[in-house]
């Protein structure tokens, strides 16, 4: 099986689908994060993908070349992964402080204990 066109953006569907599906699917914290990672990773691909110009080179002004690559969305993508990361690490801690005060990660289990307080 061939698939047309640009492979990286069908790598970028594939990533951005599986990761939604896992948030969307899963009733369990932990999972849901791992979804939320596998989505950003898409975003970051997405980016890295538009910002590369073919035959382009580094924004330095040489004599002959005129085609240049924008840096922009490499920069941004450091940050996204900064922040990424932050997120992350935010998004455990709330599913360690949720485990201790529910005994449970899985969605089900602590909204059945909701409903009973």
């Amino acid at each position: 099986m061939e698939f047309p066109g640009l492979y990286n953006y069908w790598i970028v569907t594939g990533l951005m689908m599986g990761g939604l599906y896992i948030v969307i699917s899963r009733r369990n914290l932990v999972k849901k994060l791992i979804g939320v990672a596998i989505f950003q990773a898409s975003v970051f691909v997405f980016y890295i993908t538009i910002g590369k110009v073919s035959g382009g080179t580094a924004p330095i002004v040489f004599v002959g070349n005129m085609t240049y690559s924008n840096p922009l969305p490499h920069v941004l993508i450091l940050t996204a992964i900064v922040v990424g990361v932050a997120i992350m690490a935010v998004g455990l801690a709330l599913v360690v402080r949720i485990k201790e005060a529910y005994g449970a990660i899985e969605e089900d289990e602590i909204n059945r204990q909701d409903n009973n307080r």
